[in-house]
């Protein structure tokens, strides 16, 4: 396919064409209303779906990330995905300080929409009565009588999944305030957490950390198959395994202009039916596009295109941090969190998001952010893909303090 979309190929300009000229209207100042952004066109081709596990639902491949931010009176990306069947939304309380729920509830009341989406929400408590009192605020937050997926947030001790939250849980589902459950994690631990995740029969669904990188991961796989076979919906997120660094490297393999790096990695994660989605950062209209059509577009990734993701992949593995805290944070005698800011300098260098990386890191207690003066060597040392530490914690003390 070249970029004209030749061969049944979509492109941003064939989703423009599509109908998606209206949202982008929106962008620049005319004034539409819902009901012009929603237009009910039922020529546009629809994101495929999938069934998300034992949970027995439909949900798109490509599900539409809160984390970025969402206009708290009305969100026109949220209505562009939503006229291409991405209607999942991936939520939480804490997101953008706690103001995505809200920006929510603003767009399905404005829009009458609450129906045609898919609502997941996060908790970032994790013991029994903090989890329920913070899906009683999601539910006032979002301005609905149920959310369709709550997770616990970021769970790293699987010894919360225990019988006190279970009863919790069984109690909100009776009530029908959370249809599903479940849990996202992206930390060292992934592997640990998904085999628990398939020994836990009411934990219906794991969003976890997934991407290109991690093929030859085996403990991983292993962890997968085990989750997948019995019958939990894997989600994947931090899809586009982004490195920290001071260029994108991708150019120098992709020859032929046929997907950039964002699509390919996305068609990378789509390629195995063991993933059920792939949650995404768009927080524009053109990464929006860009990944609707590489998620219309059935054509699978060529070999061609394989072998130069993988050689990507290998170029830049020492730039890329696994999150693994447990082995580097372990080396080092300082209560310093070297995953979360190297996950901050990727915000930083990659994301173009240099003010919500400089905000998140002022959030972390004051003795995470003593990054002066504390030995990294041992860190590089026991980074398994010799991640060069030292040299990013000192980039962060600069570009982050």
């Amino acid at each position: 396919m070249d970029r004209d979309g030749k061969d049944g190929g979509i492109t941003r300009r064939d989703l423009l064409a599509m109908g998606g000229a209206a949202a982008g209207a929106a962008v620049v100042g005319n004034a539409l209303t819902p009901a012009a952004l929603l237009a009910d066109d039922k020529a546009l081709p629809q994101v495929p779906q999938r069934v998300l596990g034992k949970t027995g639902k439909k949900i798109p491949i490509l599900l539409l990330g809160g984390a970025v931010g969402f206009d708290q009176r009305f969100d026109p990306k949220i209505a562009e995905a939503l006229r291409f069947g991405v209607n999942y939304i991936d939520a939480a309380d804490c997101y953008n300080g706690g103001t995505c729920e809200p920006a929510v509830a603003s767009f399905h009341k404005r829009a009458k929409a609450r129906k045609k989406l898919w609502i997941t929400s996060k908790s970032d408590a994790h013991d029994p009565e903090g989890f329920r009192k913070t899906v009683e605020t999601s539910l006032r937050k979002l301005e609905t009588d149920y959310i369709d997926l709550y997770y616990l947030h970021a769970l790293e001790d699987g010894s919360v999944l225990n019988d006190k939250l279970k009863k919790v849980v069984d109690k909100l589902k009776a009530e029908k305030k959370i249809l599903h459950f479940g849990f996202s994690c992206h930390d060292g631990n992934v592997p640990e957490l998904l085999q628990l995740a398939a020994k836990t029969p009411w934990v219906e669904s794991v969003m976890f950390r997934y991407n290109f990188r991690k093929y030859d991961d085996k403990a991983l796989n292993a962890a997968i198959d085990a989750a997948h076979k019995a019958g939990v919906g894997l989600i994947a997120m931090k899809t586009q395994g982004s490195e920290a660094s001071f260029k994108d490297a991708w150019k120098k393999f992709q020859k032929n202009g046929k997907w950039t790096k964002h699509q390919a990695v996305l068609k990378a994660v789509w390629a195995d039916k063991r993933i059920t989605a792939a949650v995404s950062h768009m927080d524009n209209f053109e990464k929006l596009r860009e990944n609707i059509a590489a998620a219309l577009d059935k054509r699978s990734l060529s070999r061609v295109e394989r072998e130069a993701l993988e050689r990507y992949a290998a170029e830049t593995r020492s730039l890329a941090c696994d999150g693994c805290d447990h082995l580097c944070g372990g080396a080092v005698g300082a209560p310093v969190r070297i995953a979360d800011t190297m996950r901050l300098l990727m915000y930083h260098d990659v994301y173009g998001e240099p003010d919500k990386a400089r905000e998140l890191f002022q959030r972390l207690p004051a003795e995470a952010r003593a990054l002066a003066g504390v030995d990294f060597a041992g860190a590089n040392a026991a980074c398994p893909h010799g991640v060069d530490i030292a040299r990013h914690m000192k980039r962060a003390l600069t570009v982050l303090a």
